[in-house]
């Protein structure tokens, strides 16, 4: 398990492609520059979808975590 301290959790589980990441993108300017938003999801297309919003829009997933749910924990870089 991480030990990454997140400034906000997200619970986006049961929303199908692409609605995690485009509330993520809506989340995102609601936390600090260097903050972390951990995100839950049970979208398995989040895996790839994540990381490809974060390098176009300047962000960076900083770990993920798959169990009972996806766990994606974005850092606010901009």
């Amino acid at each position: 398990m991480s030990d990454i301290q997140a400034a906000k959790i997200l619970d986006l589980k049961g929303l199908p492609c692409p609605m995690p990441v485009v509330k993520m993108s809506q989340e995102i300017g609601s936390v600090n520059v260097g903050d972390i938003i951990e995100v839950h999801t049970t979208d398995p297309g989040s895996l790839s979808d994540f990381p490809a919003w974060a390098e176009t829009s300047g962000n960076e997933v900083v770990d993920t975590e798959q169990g009972e749910f996806i766990k994606i924990f974005v850092k606010r870089n901009n």
